[in-house]
């Protein structure tokens, strides 16, 4: 009889996932806040505020689900040195859980990632290793992880399918959760923006697994790719383009991107999800980051929409992060004026629908 054994002590494993269940389990979930809008209209907006985890975006729960993904898969043992490319939030939380086990990390970011987020990863123990072009970032990771015998925990493709979209604890359950002794518990519309895909592909998921008539509507900026290949069904589509808006946008279409399960992609100019970031921290009495202007400037339009065919309901998008972040960027003149962004015309559509409800077609 002959037979392969390849068995391996497993107490590293087990006390890996230990940490990363006990760190889950000391945080609190992240609250669902009201937006305020005219009690007329008969419309809530909630915002999921995903700033309140330990690391400060909605990339904490990627980080949480691809570490044990990859530790239950056996790609990821005691000394293995963490690989990934990152526009920035998902570093900074992957950072956080190397660190919490012991583990050398490693982001290969873009040169124009905001200096505030290369110092926050700094600050969790990880590295920055900075590329020229977004598209360099997949091969450059994957050349590092071979290099030093590591693993390229490769967000892009493995969001998808770390998370569990049926329910445990998950983003979907938890909103669902939060909304169900509101007057509209049952969303008519949720909006995120994609920027490796998992969070939508989630959320589309357990939308149809629960049998909810919600729709699910994805927000894509400038440059992106996501816009483009939903419209022509090209999984492959590509821009080559690097985002503004950090934390969404890809300058292709990412394995772990599902279109098939989004009901509706909207478009939002750079100038619009910058205006919309300053517009809600004035509202909120707190910056928010750049992508979540891209949500609001597309939950507006929805609700716009809605008011105009005299529907009531709710709508739920994202809070991803603070606007602490890109004090230098989203809410420096001087940069966006550099950046050659106007913001005169979204202000003015953002006052408008503010008095009104209406939305320019």
């Amino acid at each position: 009889m002959k037979y392969c054994d390849r068995s391996t002590p497993r107490d590293w494993v087990d006390n890996a996932v230990r940490l990363i269940e006990a760190d889950s389990q000391r945080s609190a979930d992240t609250h669902l806040l009201r937006y305020p809008l005219p009690p007329e209209w008969g419309v809530q907006l909630y915002l999921k505020d995903e700033s309140t985890h330990p690391t400060g975006s909605l990339k904490h729960r990627l980080a949480r689900s691809l570490f044990l993904y990859a530790i239950c898969n056996g790609w990821v043992t005691e000394g293995t040195t963490i690989v990934e490319a990152s526009s920035g939030s998902t570093a900074i939380s992957e950072a956080y859980f190397a660190k919490l086990l012991g583990l050398d990390f490693v982001a290969v970011v873009p040169e124009r990632t905001s200096a505030e987020k290369i110092a926050l990863i700094e600050a969790q123990g990880g590295r920055c290793h900075l590329v020229r072009r977004p598209p360099e970032m997949y091969t450059e990771a994957a050349r590092l992880a071979a290099e030093c015998g590591g693993h390229y925990m490769d967000q892009f493709t493995h969001a998808e399918r770390a998370t569990d979209w049926r329910g445990n604890n998950n983003i979907a359950e938890s909103i669902f959760e939060q909304l169900a002794l509101e007057d509209h518990p049952v969303p008519d519309w949720i909006v995120v923006g994609a920027g490796t895909g998992g969070t939508s592909a989630t959320i589309g998921r357990y939308i149809r697994y629960r049998r909810h008539a919600t729709r699910l509507a994805v927000v894509d900026p400038e440059n992106s790719a996501f816009y483009g290949g939903y419209e022509t069904g090209d999984p492959g589509y590509e821009t080559g383009m690097p985002s503004r808006i950090e934390g969404i946008g890809r300058p292709r279409v990412e394995p772990s991107f599902i279109g098939q399960v989004v009901d509706r992609m909207i478009e939002v100019p750079d100038a619009a999800s910058i205006a919309a970031a300053r517009h809600a921290g004035t509202v909120l009495g707190r910056r928010v980051g750049g992508s979540t202007g891209t949500n609001l400037w597309g939950a507006f339009a929805l609700i716009a929409e809605m008011l105009a065919r005299s529907r009531t309901g709710s709508v739920v998008t994202l809070l991803c992060d603070g606007g602490d972040r890109y004090a230098g960027t989203y809410f420096d003149d001087a940069w966006t004026a550099a950046q050659g962004l106007d913001l005169t015309a979204p202000a003015a559509v953002l006052t408008e629908f503010t008095r009104t409800g209406t939305w320019p077609a």
